[in-house]
């Protein structure tokens, strides 16, 4: 199982991560055709380095956003400031959405990004397949 991501996104969310430490950095990623094209920031509300919380306001309006630009939503990111890139049991209690994929972005050591599909608290690891 494997996810497509162009280079360029992938780069632009460990930016974001940096840039919020020591808070959770999140977010969603969208595309079409089977590669994720473009990030979208959100807002951790909870303000906190160890768990985030979209604003249900902010969320909708890029849902409505990826729509009118004719992407669709194919992943949520997050960061984990100091902790490895591996679903922690709440992000995996939260997971509501088996269609999409999880991004974890580990900026404990050198930045690590890895990818799941997290379906009923089972967690596989999908190969992130980076697209220049």
């Amino acid at each position: 199982m494997k996810i497509n991501i162009k280079k360029h996104v992938l780069e632009r969310i460990v930016a974001h991560a940096e840039k919020e430490v020591p808070v959770e950095a999140c977010g969603y990623l969208a595309g079409k055709n089977g590669v994720i094209t473009k990030h979208y920031e959100l807002t951790n509300v909870d303000q906190s380095p160890e768990h985030f919380s979209f604003d249900p306001e902010e969320q909708f309006n890029v849902l409505k956003q990826a729509r009118n630009e004719g992407l669709e939503i194919m992943a949520n990111y997050h960061s984990h400031p100091a902790t490895p890139a591996r679903p922690s049991q709440e992000d995996i209690r939260l997971a509501y959405d088996p269609a999409i994929s999880y991004f974890i972005v580990s900026l404990a050591g050198n930045p690590t990004i890895r990818s799941f599909k997290i379906k009923n608290g089972v967690v596989t690891q999908q190969k992130i397949e980076v697209i220049e």
